[in-house]
């Protein structure tokens, strides 16, 4: 038998219920928090900075990210050095989204750990699960992407606008389309 509370099975990878009152309790917070920063001026760099270290789970010295930006629970994210997103970002960090160093994301683009079951009685039972999301370093991300669950997108690598990104991409690579497929070697 599972002995495994709804957030430890959201984090290993099991089908969770997240409609479980401490997981809403955290996204909650994470919500706060994004709404926070979000109306923050734009000219408030240093506050801005400090609610990200506040909602992220581990962040490097430098790093910028556009308003209006949301997550889910924010602990769950993790970025390198020189951090950059445009913005309208969305990451959905119910498993581990970890970006290296060098990374730049367009505006528009979505990282989504979570998905639900196949299976109607589970997916309305508010069921879902999630796997993590790992981005290289020097990684360029174009306007418009999705990266879905359980994705690796190697180092040096540059994914085309518009991609949606269903399997991992190797590294020191051109990737474009729906779905996301190589295009050259860089």
């Amino acid at each position: 038998m599972n002995n495994l509370n709804e957030k430890e099975k959201m984090l290993s990878g099991e089908i969770y219920d997240a409609s479980d009152k401490h997981l809403i309790k955290e996204r909650n917070i994470a919500k706060d928090l994004c709404f926070e920063y979000n109306h923050l001026q734009p000219s408030k760099l240093k506050e801005r900075k400090t609610l990200i270290k506040k909602l992220f789970g581990k962040t490097g010295k430098m790093f910028h990210i556009e308003q209006p930006f949301y997550c889910d629970y924010g602990y769950n994210i993790e970025i390198g050095e020189n951090f950059y997103t445009n913005v309208n970002v969305v990451i959905l960090d119910c498993a581990k989204v970890t970006f290296g160093d060098n990374v730049m994301i367009a505006p528009n683009c979505g990282f989504y750990t979570a998905g639900h079951p196949f299976d109607v009685e589970q997916r309305n039972k508010a069921l879902e699960y999630a796997y993590p999301i790992t981005v290289g370093n020097n990684v360029w991300i174009g306007a418009g992407c999705s990266i879905l669950p359980g994705v690796r997108i190697g180092d040096n690598t540059v994914i085309g606008a518009g991609s949606v990104v269903t399997k991992d991409i190797p590294a020191n690579v051109l990737a474009v389309g729906n779905p996301c497929k190589v295009i050259r070697e860089l």
